[in-house]
């Protein structure tokens, strides 16, 4: 399977599903990744491990569904069967959702419904809530909204710092989005 992974910053997710795939832990390949932020650090993630990559500045376009259009014609010259959300920071429109309706999914630090949007490893600590996690969900047009594929929770310890709870949930994100690829990846087949 062809996949495109979508990313605005560091790539880290995207990194631990490139991994995932050249190691034969998740059946597809990762033939472009799409950025809005071309100064983002996944872009050179994706160019070190010889990756196409399509990066632009929303702001140089008219409204969402101009730069939707570019990326459904590259997605198509580049014959991408999925698309994987992987801190991708923009909700996605009508256009993509229409061209790839089904087969977009995303992560998010939280479990949902609890804490959508921005910050939610903030919003969780703030809560002082005791339990946290990770949610991979199917992408609608809402706000982290779609149906839920997989979740795994994250203990929010009574030493943890905002930090040290970040980097306890980008641990579950790493592992729990290549499993879950690959399962989505045998139910398609």
């Amino acid at each position: 399977m062809r996949i495109a992974v979508f990313a605005s910053g560091s790539g880290t997710n995207a990194e631990a599903i490139i991994a995932a795939t050249k190691e034969g832990r998740v059946d597809a390949e990762v033939v472009l990744v799409v950025s809005d932020n071309p100064q983002a650090k996944v872009i050179e993630r994706a160019k070190n491990h010889g990756i196409a990559v399509m990066d632009f500045d929303p702001k140089a376009y008219p409204n969402k569904a101009a730069f939707e259009r570019e990326i459904v014609d590259e997605l198509t010259k580049q014959r991408i069967e999925f698309i994987v959300l992987a801190g991708y920071m923009r909700l996605i429109g009508t256009t993509l959702l229409k061209a790839y309706e089904g087969r977009i999914v995303n992560i998010h630090p939280s479990l949902l419904p609890s804490f959508p949007g921005l910050d939610a490893i903030g919003q969780a600590f703030a809560a002082k809530v005791k339990v946290t996690g990770v949610t991979i969900h199917y992408v609608d047009a809402g706000m982290d909204t779609g149906p839920i594929i997989a979740q795994e929770a994250v203990t929010i310890e009574e030493d943890d710092t905002i930090e040290t709870l970040r980097q306890k949930v980008q641990k579950v994100e790493h592992s729990l989005y290549p499993r879950t690829l690959q399962r989505i990846v045998e139910e398609l087949r």
